[in-house]
């Protein structure tokens, strides 16, 4: 049985702000709790090592849409827990954005199981939204930034002009 966890928050900086930062995804370990490292192999595959119950995982993800401002899904290809996820970004007016995100996954052993049933990884994902905020409104201004969009996984800026 999957498990799927929702949360927003709103954060006060412009939405082209919060979109640069979150895609700075080798930046996750200092407001995700539990990642350990990401790394980023070009620009729709990434590495993770992330540690959750005490038990360290690694895996990789591909981002399968990615327009800039608006959203960024993504979905595990090595994991042995699949899990796929999707945040989006809406501004609320010129200086304060809003952020929704979505995490599905699929809890395997006692520890995972226990942990959705009593909604800790709820808990985790507002308390690393939290963090995100406190984050982004430090550092109005990014490191760096891709603006390019992925469509079913495929980079490019123009879906309707890909063969």
């Amino acid at each position: 049985m999957s498990t799927t966890v929702t949360a927003d928050i709103e954060v006060d900086v412009p939405v082209r702000v919060a979109y640069d930062h979150w895609t700075q995804f080798e930046s996750f370990p200092h407001f995700l709790g539990g990642v350990e490292s990401v790394r980023q192999f070009n620009d729709t595959t990434t590495h993770w090592v992330v540690k959750v119950g005490g038990v360290e995982r690694e895996f990789d993800a591909d981002i399968s849409d990615q327009v800039p401002d608006d959203h960024v899904a993504w979905r595990s290809t090595t994991a042995e827990t699949p899990h796929r996820g999707r945040v989006d970004f809406r501004p609320v007016d010129g200086d304060r954005t809003r952020i929704d995100l979505t995490i599905e996954w699929q809890p395997e052993g006692f520890v995972e199981k226990a942990g959705a049933a009593l909604q800790v990884d709820d808990m985790q994902v507002k308390r690393d939204l939290h963090r995100f905020k406190e984050y982004v409104e430090k550092r109005e201004t990014p490191d760096g930034a891709w603006r390019g969009e992925v469509h079913g996984g495929v980079e490019g800026t123009d879906p309707d002009l890909r063969m």
